[in-house]
């Protein structure tokens, strides 16, 4: 009998022959409508358990111990690979390392870590500071060293380019991959040409942050794959549309007195209890 594929593994063969485009889920209902919708991958993001779930900026706020249960949630929910957002690691490498062990245990495919200094800002924010260099490939190692699946993805971003400029971003770049990483995601990139110099200058498959309201152009899926991108985020998409359809919805109800002018617009029990896989 054949082993399972492990979730790196599969994310790993998912990349091979195409770039992906991979949504955020905010919450687990949504990785598995994610799923439904024909998406091979999701990704679980610090933007996204802060404000989604905890009302709080993405600065940081979240401890290991919530991110890991909330992860285990969106992972548990879905059979495509999730990668999860685990910021800068909660600390030094040992804490990089139990970082990994306990995401791992979630069931993630892929755990990313950031070379900013703590407290960390919204990638596409001004005024970040980073970590060394050196300090950041040690994290990188230590993450390395504590997986127990080697399919695992361990995700390097650099938000150098904002700070240090493209040489350094490409640098960086250059020294996580020696120290262990296996993909990289240049974050807050400030043109199409920059993130073509950077997949011409990367053997190791790379992530392009479609995120709105930021420093990026909204390349398209095949400028991107054209490119040679492996993944393509939407970190914050479904929630920010969640967030503005609820707001219209409560203002509606308020003028109205009712919801019965949005039926039409509804998830309606029927379609909620498939999505459940829910039999009453």
């Amino acid at each position: 009998m054949l082993a399972a594929v492990s979730p790196g593994g599969l994310l790993r063969e998912s990349v091979k022959d195409a770039t992906l485009q991979v949504p955020g889920a905010p919450n687990a209902l949504a990785a598995r409508l994610i799923e439904r919708e024909g998406y091979a991958a999701a990704y679980f993001s610090g933007a996204a358990l802060s404000a989604g779930v905890m009302a709080m900026p993405d600065v940081g706020l979240f401890t290991l111990t919530e991110l890991a249960q909330q992860a285990r949630y969106v992972c548990q929910s879905t059979r495509i690979p999730v990668i999860v957002d685990a910021d800068t690691g909660f600390g030094e490498a040992d804490n990089v390392a139990r970082t990994i062990v306990e995401l791992e245990r979630a069931g993630a495919a892929a755990v990313q870590l950031e070379d900013q200094q703590f407290p960390k800002r919204c990638g596409h924010l001004a005024g970040k500071t980073l970590i060394e260099t050196d300090h950041m490939c040690e994290k990188i190692a230590a993450a390395v060293e504590a997986k127990q699946d080697q399919e695992l993805v361990l995700i390097a971003r650099t938000d150098a380019r904002a700070v240090e400029g493209m040489p350094e971003a490409l640098l960086r770049a250059k020294k996580y991959v020696e120290a262990g990483a296996d993909w990289i995601f240049p974050e807050a990139l400030q043109s199409k040409e920059e993130f073509q110099e950077f997949a011409d200058t990367n053997d190791v498959p790379l992530i392009a942050n479609m995120t709105e309201f930021g420093k990026s152009p909204l390349l398209s899926l095949g400028d991107l794959a054209q490119l040679g991108y492996a993944c393509v985020l939407y970190p914050v998409t479904l929630l920010r549309i969640a967030m503005k359809a609820m707001e219209t919805a409560l203002a509606l109800i308020g003028d109205e007195g009712s919801q019965a002018s949005l039926l039409d617009l509804m998830q309606t029990r029927e379609e909620l209890y498939e999505l459940l896989e829910y039999e009453p």
